[in-house]
């Protein structure tokens, strides 16, 4: 049997994997249905389960194949005009929060990780938002602090999610903006861990094992979009979020 085989039969027997298919089956349905979800779930609970180094290089690919899914449709109703450069400014960034992945303790940055995830939750809860204009210059500092957070943490959208969602656009305005934006910075976020050969047989495996439960569900997301009441669905959302920063801060 090749190493890939060997290394799948022994993930398939560890805890650890099935509690990443739970985690990931729910924030592929986040991701869905309102356009985010992916990292800020994903980061702190596989940081959790497989440690910074493995579970942010994983989250990221899985981030990369769920943004091409979801880009097609949202380029038609996004606004290029913010979104492109505060993505640039984001791309230009994630190398410099890279070096912050690969030289920062782990245990430490794991606590960040859960800490921010859940000061970002009870942000979206407390129902405060950004409310002013967006300048160039806002758009561009915004996007540079996501860029060092993306390569550093995984999760380039809490800074990004609190400017967008205070804008009087539409639901559906709002999730597509967001998707061009992840998708934007996704290519570029999986280049500094492939250069620091972050990504061995270990990583690939459970991108490969999966990925599928996450292309299985963005899509029942997608779907529910229309049907599930947006009040109903952000609650569960929200105390989720709140709940995943609070048991990675204190693991």
């Amino acid at each position: 049997m090749s190493g890939l085989g060997v290394e799948a039969v022994a993930l398939l027997g560890d805890w650890r994997l099935w509690a990443a298919v739970v985690v990931t089956a729910i924030s592929g349905v986040m991701r869905g249905y309102s356009g985010f979800g992916t990292a800020v779930l994903l980061a702190p609970a596989y940081s959790v389960i497989w440690g910074p180094r493995i579970g942010i290089p994983v989250m990221l690919l899985m981030e990369l194949f769920v943004s091409m899914q979801l880009l097609p449709k949202a380029l038609k109703q996004a606004d290029a005009r913010v979104i492109l450069p505060i993505g640039a400014a984001a791309c230009v960034m994630t190398p410099v929060g890279a070096f912050i992945l690969l030289t920062a303790d782990q245990d430490l940055l794991r606590r960040f990780i859960g800490g921010f995830v859940l000061v970002f939750g009870l942000l979206l809860l407390s129902g405060w938002r950004y409310h002013g204009s967006r300048p160039l210059g806002l758009n561009v500092a915004v996007g540079s602090l996501a860029g060092l957070l993306k390569g550093a943490t995984g999760m380039s959208g809490p800074p990004v999610i609190l400017y967008l969602l205070a804008g009087p656009e539409e639901a559906k305005r709002h999730r597509a903006n967001l998707i061009l934006f992840f998708a934007t910075i996704a290519v570029i976020s999986v280049i500094p861990p492939a250069v620091a050969g972050l990504y061995g047989w270990s990583s690939m495996v459970k991108v490969a094992l999966l990925l599928p439960v996450m292309l299985v569900a963005v899509p029942i997301g997608a779907r529910l979009f229309h049907v599930v009441p947006e009040r109903l669905y952000r609650r569960l959302a929200l105390v989720f979020l709140v709940t995943t920063g609070t048991v990675t801060l204190l693991a």
